[in-house]
Parts: C-alpha cells; sequence; structure tokens
C-alpha cells in the first residue's frame, strides 16, 4: 500500500484527469489484496449549473464520469443516501449489507447487487468544504479491519489531490464563465500580460437590444436583469454550439467572434455565424410566443481583422477585442433598427455567404470613412 500512499502524497504524477486517479486507486487497491468492487468520488464544483461530480469506478471497467445538478442534489434520493449523512455530519458512514432493511435506499440496491459492505467517508478540503468517497464490496464477510485501515490510509492523500483537481476546475469554469472558453484557456495558459495582443482573422457579430432606453424607463432594475439573460439565453447557446466565442455583454449588447486561421476560407466561419444567428432568432421567437411582452434585438455580422488580448490597468485587465472591424460592426448594428432588419452584414462578409442576400444601400457611418455598403438577408429579414 506505500506505492499507492506515495503516489498520492507526491500528488499523483501520471494523472491527466480526475477520473485517472479513481482508477487507479481501484486497481492498486485489488492488486493489494483489498477487496474493492465499487469506488465513487464525489466532487462538488462552483459553476452555474452543475453542483459537481461523480466519478464511478467498477472492478474490471473504466470510471465513468457524471455532472451533478442541483435537481439531483436536491432529490429525495440523495437527501436519503449515507452521502448526505456524511456531508452534513463530516463522519464516515459504515454499512454491512445483511438481509436487514435499511434505511438507505442505495444499500438495498448494492445488496441486490451482491454487495455484503460499504463505507462512505468525507474527502476534507482545507478550506473547511467537505466532499466524499464510498467504497463497496462484494467479498464474503465484507471488509476486515485491515482492509479498513488500508482505505482510510488511502482518504487523507487523496484529499489534497482531490482538492488540487477541483480547484483547476474551480478556475477554469470560473473563466469559462465569465470570460469564454477559448479566453479562459489563454489566460490559464499564462496570457496575462498587458499590452500582450494577437491579430487574427474572425467573423464578427454584434448585437444589441432593441428599444434598452423605454424599457429602462419604466421597468425595475430586477425586471431589465430578467429580459436581459433571456435575451441572452437566445443568442449564447446558439453561438457556443456553432463555434463562436462570446468576448463580452455590454450593457444590453453582445460582442462575439468566430475566428479562423489565417488564409482559411471565410465560408465556414460566415455559415456559422449565419447558423448561429438562425438558431438565436428561432430561440427569440419562441420566447416571445410565450412571454406577455415581446423583445427584439438587432444583429450585425461582419469579417475582419481584430487584436485579441489584454488592455486596461496595471491590477485590473480585460481579454477583449478591438479594432476598426469590431467598430464597424457596432455601427453596422445601429442600422438594424433604422432600417427594421433583424440583421445586416457588411459587404466583405456577404460576398461568403451561400444564401441570398440583398443590398440595402451606402451608409455613412459615425468613425468610418467613406460611406459603407450594407446587405440584408432574405432569411432572417424582420
Amino acid at each position: 500500500m506505500s506505492k499507492l500512499f506515495d503516489w498520492l502524497v507526491d500528488g499523483a504524477p501520471g494523472a491527466r484527469e480526475p477520473a485517472d486517479v479513481a482508477e487507479r486507486i481501484g486497481c492498486d487497491l485489488v492488486n493489494e489484496g483489498v477487496p474493492v468492487d465499487r469506488l465513487v468520488v464525489w466532487i462538488t464544483t462552483l459553476h452555474p449549473t452543475v453542483v459537481g461530480r461523480q466519478f464511478t469506478w467498477r472492478r474490471g471497467e473504466r470510471t465513468v464520469v457524471t455532472e451533478l445538478t442541483v435537481a439531483a442534489n436536491r432529490s429525495p434520493a440523495f437527501q436519503a443516501s449515507p452521502v448526505a449523512v456524511m456531508i452534513a455530519q463530516r463522519r464516515e458512514v459504515r454499512v454491512r449489507i445483511d438481509d436487514t432493511p435499511s434505511p438507505y435506499p442505495v444499500i438495498d440496491d448494492l445488496r441486490a447487487d451482491g454487495f455484503t459492505d460499504y463505507l462512505c467517508a468525507p474527502l476534507s478540503f482545507t478550506n473547511g468544504e467537505v466532499h466524499g468517497i464510498a467504497f463497496a464490496t462484494r467479498a464474503a464477510g465484507g471488509f476486515s479491519e485491515a482492509h479498513l485501515a488500508e482505505l482510510r490510509q488511502v482518504i487523507r492523500p487523496l484529499a489534497r489531490v482531490a482538492e488540487i483537481f477541483a480547484l483547476r476546475r474551480v478556475a477554469t469554469n470560473l473563466l469559462s464563465t465569465y470570460v469564454g472558453h477559448d479566453t479562459g484557456a489563454r489566460i490559464l495558459a499564462g496570457r496575462i500580460t498587458r499590452g500582450e495582443i494577437e491579430t487574427l482573422r474572425a467573423v464578427i457579430w454584434f448585437s444589441d437590444l432593441r428599444g434598452f432606453t423605454e424599457m429602462s424607463s419604466r421597468c425595475t432594475p430586477a425586471q431589465i436583469i430578467e429580459v436581459l439573460n433571456e435575451l441572452f439565453d437566445c443568442q449564447v447557446p446558439a453561438i457556443e454550439r456553432r463555434g463562436g466565442e462570446v468576448l463580452k455583454f455590454i450593457g444590453d449588447g453582445l460582442l462575439a467572434i468566430f475566428p479562423f486561421e489565417a488564409g482559411a476560407p471565410i465560408s465556414r466561419p460566415a455559415a456559422n455565424a449565419l447558423a448561429a444567428a438562425t438558431d438565436a432568432f428561432a430561440a427569440l421567437d419562441l420566447r416571445n410566443a410565450r412571454a406577455s411582452s415581446p423583445i427584439r434585438f438587432g444583429l450585425a455580422l461582419h469579417v475582419g481583422e481584430v487584436a485579441y488580448g489584454n488592455i486596461g490597468g496595471a491590477s485590473r485587465l480585460d481579454f477583449t477585442a478591438i479594432g476598426p472591424a469590431v467598430n464597424l460592426a457596432a455601427r453596422l448594428e445601429g442600422l438594424t433598427g433604422k432600417l427594421d432588419r433583424r440583421v445586416v452584414v457588411s459587404a466583405d462578409l456577404a460576398t461568403h455567404l451561400e444564401v441570398e442576400t440583398e443590398d440595402l444601400g451606402a451608409f455613412e457611418l459615425k468613425g468610418v470613412a467613406g460611406t459603407t455598403h450594407v446587405f440584408g438577408l432574405t432569411t432572417l429579414n424582420r
């Protein structure tokens, strides 16, 4: 057992994911003569929709990872489980599985599957959080005292390893939630120096809520926030599903990009942006069909070169995209209300769309030299 203990104390070198750690523990315990047939680890996390993750290892099988939802965490089945008791009371829950009915439904399920013994123990983090691990066996007579001692020895260093992985995941979740997946990955990779930017090509998405000023004058702040959340719920999943990156919420506006490699054809990111727009407006139509007060937003699509990186003060940075192309997209969006169009696209992008477009004319835009030719989409008209 010293090899497994030392491996965990050393930080589980070679394990790329938490599932690798669970699998190594299960296999090593069996090889050392501890009759573990099932191992489950629960780790909560900080995420807007996911409570945490469950890692389930069974002898002879690969580790299965399951996301734990808020609903599952609040379900009667979980509240009546040994895990809930272990977390609430911060103590081990040991159940010898025999013919006696158990107060825990999961024990009845384990009995039906041939298990004879069960141990659920806390994984205590240094910040006071309690997570958990459970071992179960089919061995006749269950776990011996010697087996239990070996399991408890593993739990101690595992708590530290689990905390390290959990902190990494929290950092990733928070960055993905607040700055986007790709941007978050860049920040975690060390791209945090002010002024450190890169130039890339992208299809630019700039959208804005119609009638926001009037809405602000008649609605409470809570009502405005609710509307904005519904508005962005129509757009963000559609953008991310098509490979776009949401960079910023600017009041009632949204800035996103669909980046592509220099020299690569524009047609693919252009098609992805258009598909995202179609999905977003379909979601908006569904929202408006069931809401008492409909909302509308305008969208401008453009393609160009953007500067992507860190700007801000020495100790407070923002990772964003800037440049003339972004400014043009924002100015184009202002035309959607004047032209009563859901979507307008620049001439630079229109030539790469494989859908029918219509020439809406040339316009003078604030901060943009000369006139800008603007096109509409017949498929997303009004």
